[in-house]
This record gives C-alpha cells, structure tokens and sequence, in this order.
C-alpha cells in the first residue's frame, strides 16, 4: 500500500524517485543454523512490520528465500529479537523457531555481550559544546505521538521516559563532521540518534532530527557488530560488517559547502523562491521556524512534527 503523500517525508520521496533498489533492497545472510540467523539488512529496508504498515521488511525477505530453499515450516521461521531503524543499516539476527525467540528475548541483556555502531554525526556550532573523545551518554528518553524517540529538556514535559545508556567513541574529529564509534548498554528506540542529536550532534543525512548536511541521501548510521553467545550451542559468536569506506574519507575532508538537504529545500520551495537564489542553510532553517510560530517556545520533536520511521 502506497502512502499518501503528505504522509510521506521528504527523503522518502527523494529514495523514491532517485534510488535505484527503492523498494527492491536485497538482504544478506551472513550466517544460519536451525535455530538463528544473522543478516545484513540494507538501509532503507524496514525490520519487522508495524501497525497498519504494508510495505516489504527484512522479515518478509527472510521468509521468501526460506521459501524458495524450502527450508520455512509454521514452525520453523523467522521470528522478530531485536530491530534496526528503517534506515539504518548493518548486522540483524532473527530466531527460526518461537522457543528460540523467548529465549533470546528473556537473556538479551545478557547473551548479547556487543552491540557496536558506526555513525557520521554534525559537529555542533561554536555556540554548543563539543564531546570529549569518549563516555557515556545515559540521558532518558520518551517518545512523542509519532513514536519518534527524544530527550526530555522542558520542566512542562509530562511524557514518561524509560532508560537509556549509549556509550561513545569519537574516532576521526573532521572540520565539519566526526566518525562514531557508539555500543548500546540499552536498545531503545532511536537511542543513538535521540542521545546525539541531543548533545548537538545529529546524524548526516537524519530528516528527523533535523540535520543539515544528506550526503550520502541516507541515514549515516551502521550497526557494524553484533557479539552473542549462541542460545543453545553456548559459542560466542561475532558478525562485523563495516561500514561504507566513503564515509571516513568524507569525515576527513569535511564538507564546508554541503547541499542543501531535501527536507530544506521543500521548505524553500513551499515559499516560492527563485532557483537562482542561494538561500543561506540557517535562513532556510529560521523561515521553518517562522511558519511555526505558535508553538515557537515548544521542542519541535516533542510537538509531534517529526513523522516517519
């Protein structure tokens, strides 16, 4: 079922018309036995299904190629553990059986010794704080009616939070960007870009956290690592996929003069500027503000405006 498109965000409908496996994005199978199995789930592709949803997850291609292997019983599939954002990419395993699955899920915390993530994150402004190169990022989180996770910071906020703890690692400090390395303690939902985008640091490429730089057209998050302890043989095992090469060498380089993401340029084109016109990014940012002025002094991911997952 196609979304209508209003519902639909900005960078959605920009994957829509420019990227080439929209739709069609093909998993990888690093690993499998009769009990688990590990992919490496693209970005742009959902998980699991959520409510109302139709569109094609990582769940339903694993059940497609058991399928064509002839290897998928009712009782022998594919059964949800843990999720990864729609847009990001990396390392996702699944149980095959639903003994399996409530076993993971009932000593997750504990048979589960490495979750590691690769991120590309702005550097805040002169006016913001910077990170020191490691530590600890504990944070609570609530989320707002489109499910969208965020960090609390007005005394009138009344949302119910639940734990979180990302532990960081700045690996390459660019001129305009910085290479992450982040490990979970928790797995809540948008932990990481929730818990960055907080501390002045949002994700290139992230609509719902409002960052400026898209240069890569997709969420600049990886989970690189995934270490468990099988949950019937006892093995520790490890799954590594790296990230794209690309995004150290443009955390190197920097990017002083980045293109305008999407999500601004809609906003530049709902008010009718001419095409020559080079509007500076804050300008963009400020007038987005401006059309919102009754809810100025509230958070704008709390207000419920960020949709989308």
């Amino acid at each position: 079922m196609k979304e209508t498109l209003h519902h639909v965000k900005a960078s959605t409908q920009y994957k829509r018309e420019n990227k080439s496996d929209y739709g069609k994005e093909r998993i990888e199978i690093l690993y499998e036995d009769k009990d688990i199995v590990v992919i490496n789930k693209p970005t742009g592709l959902l998980s699991v299904p959520y409510p109302g949803s139709k569109s094609r997850t990582a769940i339903d291609v694993l059940e497609k190629i058991m399928r064509k292997k002839g290897t998928y019983t009712a009782t022998h599939r594919p059964f949800v553990v843990h999720r990864l954002d729609r847009d990001t990419s990396g390392v996702m395993m699944f149980a095959l059986n639903e003994y399996i699955q409530k076993k993971i899920m009932g000593s997750w915390q504990k048979m589960v010794t490495g979750r590691i993530y690769h991120a590309v994150a702005e550097n805040p402004g002169s006016h913001h704080p910077t990170l020191p190169d490691s530590g600890l990022i504990d944070d609570p989180l609530a989320q707002n009616a489109h499910h969208v996770g965020y960090v609390k910071n007005r005394a009138d906020d009344d949302a119910k939070t639940v734990e979180a703890r990302t532990n960081f690692k700045i690996l390459v400090r660019g001129p305009t960007h910085s290479l992450f390395e982040l490990e979970l303690d928790t797995g809540k939902k948008n932990q990481i870009r929730a818990h960055l985008a907080n501390r002045h640091y949002p994700l290139a490429g992230d609509e719902n956290y409002r960052a400026k730089t898209d240069p890569f057209h997709r969420l600049c998050l990886h989970a690189r690592t995934l270490e468990f302890v099988h949950p019937v043989t006892g093995q520790t095992m490890k799954f590594e996929q790296p990230e794209p090469a690309e995004w150290l060498s443009y955390v190197e380089q920097g990017d002083k003069h980045p293109a305008l993401p999407v999500w601004f340029k809609e906003v530049r084109n709902s008010r009718n500027f001419k095409k020559s016109e080079k509007l500076p990014e804050q300008k963009v940012i400020n007038q987005s503000r401006g059309a919102r002025k009754a809810a100025r002094k509230m958070d704008f991911i709390s207000r419920g405006k960020m949709g989308g997952r």
